[in-house]
């Protein structure tokens, strides 16, 4: 109910900004594997595939480092409001609604799209456990561990799911609450 207004205003300056809704769903992996659909606010203008396929064909040389990370430095799909709701993690403000629904908690291990999970699966023993618990807005690897997109990466956040599902509890829990805080208004630990 307290984010309902600013979910509101984000929604409405999003469509201020650019054409198309307010908000997506992906569909992502939760406890016991089971998928679910998370919702997230747009940060990206409408057909950004095309946009996407059109900045790559105008710069060939940027090609290898999208097909390397599936992400480049300035993505010209993100739009600027885009920019800021990822930087301060806004853009997830929407799963509040998985957690109402029991899809998610507040604090877990962050859910993977099955795709990923699929392929995490097959490249990293002990993957699967992570699913055990269901997955969180926030999690000790979000806060402990930078963003990555390598197979070492993903190597580590599970170290840091699995010790997480270990260790389960509401003061380890209430600690990563306020890790989050300090990461998200002082951008200080892991993004």
């Amino acid at each position: 109910i307290v984010a309902l207004p600013v979910i509101a205003l984000i929604a409405v300056l999003i469509r201020l900004e650019s054409r198309g809704p307010a908000f997506y769903a992906q569909e992502r992996v939760g406890r016991a594997g089971l998928p679910f659909r998370a919702w997230k606010f747009r940060s990206m203008v409408a057909g950004a595939d095309r946009v996407l396929d059109d900045y790559l064909a105008k710069h060939p040389e940027l090609r290898e480092e999208w097909e390397r990370d599936h992400k480049l430095r300035n993505d010209p799909r993100i739009t600027r409001l885009g920019r800021l709701l990822r930087k301060t993690s806004l853009d997830e403000l929407p799963q509040l609604w998985n957690v109402v629904r029991g899809d998610m908690s507040f604090v877990g291990p962050r859910p993977e799209r099955p795709y990923f999970v699929a392929e995490l699966a097959k490249e990293i023993p002990f993957h699967q456990p992570r699913h055990a618990v269901k997955p969180g807005l926030t999690g000790w690897a979000q806060v402990k561990y930078r963003y990555g997109s390598s197979l070492e990466d993903a190597m580590e956040k599970l170290r840091y799911d699995l010790y997480y599902i270990k260790h389960l509890s509401i003061f380890f829990d209430l600690t990563i609450v306020f890790d989050t805080v300090k990461v998200v208004l002082f951008r200080k630990g892991a993004e």
